[in-house]
């Protein structure tokens, strides 16, 4: 299967890929397989995937130049500075560098080198443990970073949640992790990944119980200028 060098690098566009009807492609590293979603180019830049690591596959040291953020989907992931089961979210900053593996076998949601160079904080976060604040209506939040204009959490929808429509300044990205996402434009099961426009905006609800990895505010803007994204 061919996947061009330059990938859904369009800021500008709606992007919606359920990642579950994608076929694996081979890395540079054996045992080591990805579902590109986004990407700058084959082997650098800017870069979202799903990984997935084989059991006792590694990967070698390599540097990330702006930046490494993954959310742990399954298995347990290892680096030189521990394991990190399911549900671990890290954030390794611009300059980094890493030589990752499993011995057990994992799935990941990667991004690289997308951080301002001066997003320079180092996170490890639990999400299994980590607690869940009370958002607007019935939703609960899971902060996990913020820089700038920047926002990063877990959200958790309970069944029958609807949303006020709202607008994303400086765009959303999100990857839903469990149930079913909905919104005038269509519904997203487990695994889809979407990516929505600065300014875009949407009602979304859902008919069951759902959580979803959202990325708010860090996405090239247009020359308007619109007040920030409401908060979940």
């Amino acid at each position: 299967m061919m996947i061009p060098t330059m990938l859904n690098m369009d800021f500008s566009q709606h992007v919606v890929i359920e990642t579950a009807n994608m076929d694996w492609i081979t890395s540079p590293a054996a045992g080591v397989l990805r579902k590109p979603l986004e990407r700058e180019a084959k082997e650098s830049g800017h870069t979202t995937s799903i990984v997935q690591y084989l059991p006792d596959s590694a990967f070698a040291s390599h540097p990330h130049p702006l930046g490494e953020e993954i959310l742990v989907l399954e298995g347990v992931f290892s680096d030189e500075s521990g394991d990190y089961p399911a549900g671990s979210y890290i954030r390794n900053p611009p300059g980094s560098q890493h030589a990752p593996f499993s011995r057990q076998g994992c799935t990941l949601f990667v991004k690289l080198n997308h951080f301002s160079p001066n997003d320079l904080a180092q996170v490890r976060i639990d999400t299994q443990s980590a607690p869940w604040q009370p958002g607007q209506g019935g939703l609960e939040v899971m902060p996990l970073h913020h820089f700038e204009t920047e926002h990063t959490a877990l959200v958790r929808w309970p069944a029958g949640e609807r949303f006020q429509p709202h607008r994303h300044f400086g765009g959303e990205e999100i990857l839903v992790l469990s149930g079913e996402f909905r919104d005038e434009h269509g519904v997203y099961p487990a695994g889809t990944w979407l990516r929505s426009p600065h300014l875009s905006e949407h009602f979304p609800w859902v008919e069951q119980e759902t959580v979803i990895f959202v990325k708010t505010g860090h996405l090239p803007l247009n020359s308007q200028s619109q007040l920030p994204d409401t908060d979940l």
